[in-house]
């Protein structure tokens, strides 16, 4: 089993490569389209998944990866039993500010709540941000590309205030640890 790493390759000149991994595709592809229209400054490049580990048949040709989103629909439990599975994937440096968790579904009933509560200890003990996303509407989907092309300027190295992903990591860690620590 080959672990993803986030420095195994050089980085192209002015581009940025984001994976977008979503088990069930529902808004995989229209946040593709949408992180793609609204960034002018660099070229983006958008991969999708639907877990991980990545297939070795393109290894040699897949551009270095950026910044790794897992998409966590909470109606769904097996979309996020699959972000558990996936994690075991990713080399350890790659939660240094190159992995983000992007939820959906977050207001729709009590049980999406307890899948949350999950969410939120995961993303606190692997040191990464989650972002909540409406993903049923054109302008939340414009509001999610936007908060993902923030995160991922840093993360490749395009933006000249946070010169680092471990300083972005530090800046967007889960704000809900002392509260998950409680429990």
């Amino acid at each position: 089993m080959s672990l993803l790493r986030p420095y195994s390759k050089v980085p192209e000149l002015i581009t940025a490569t984001v994976l977008l991994v979503e088990n069930e595709e529902e808004f995989q592809s229209k946040l593709a389209d949408a992180i793609v229209q609204h960034e002018k400054e660099f070229n983006v490049n958008v991969r999708l998944a639907r877990k991980l580990p990545l297939p070795v048949e393109n290894k040699e040709t897949r551009p270095r990866i950026d910044l790794i989103v897992f998409i966590i629909s909470l109606l769904s439990q097996r979309s996020l039993q699959s972000v558990e599975g996936s994690l075991a994937h990713l080399h350890s440096d790659c939660f240094l500010g190159k992995v983000c968790f992007l939820v959906t579904d977050a207001r729709c009933g009590s049980h999406t709540q307890e899948r949350l509560v999950r969410v939120r200890k995961l993303a606190a003990s692997h040191q990464c941000p989650v972002l909540c996303a409406e993903h049923r509407t054109a302008d939340g989907v414009i509001a999610a590309s936007v908060r993902i092309l923030n995160i991922l300027k840093v993360s490749a190295g395009m933006s000249p205030i946070a010169t680092t992903a471990l300083y972005l990591s530090s800046l967007t860690r889960c704000s809900a640890t002392s509260d998950l620590e409680e429990d």
